[in-house]
């Protein structure tokens, strides 16, 4: 079993940064996939960023350039560092590990606002 607990999360203004903190326990977290996913209102739950065991990483097209995913296995804490937000990043973004079975955290509200 894993248990994760987001943070990091809160209001920030267009162009602005966050950075959100994953941190898991009851597993071996370097062996697990690591994701952040996002749900706006109304809308399905969406990829953001993940990072495989081995450091590899993928980001949705919308996040590119913008989101940086890393991992830290001694700290057992995976990181979403956002930069240039806009209105549309808003959302709540949830943790994911994932590794034949698949773990969620409760999710952090991010919202992007003047």
């Amino acid at each position: 079993q894993v248990q994760l607990v987001e943070s990091g999360g809160g209001l920030v203004q267009p162009g602005g940064s966050l950075r959100l903190s994953c941190a898991a326990s009851g597993s071996i977290f370097s062996l697990y996939t690591m994701g952040w996913y996002r749900q706006a209102p109304g809308k399905q739950r969406e990829l953001v960023a993940r990072i495989t065991s081995s450091g590899t990483t993928k980001y949705a097209d919308s996040v590119k350039g913008r989101f940086t995913i890393s991992r830290d296995n001694a700290k057992n804490t995976v990181y979403l560092q956002m930069n240039s937000l806009k209105p549309e990043d808003t959302a709540v973004y949830y943790c994911n590990a994932d590794r034949l079975t698949s773990w969620w955290g409760r999710g952090t509200q991010v919202t992007v606002s003047s």
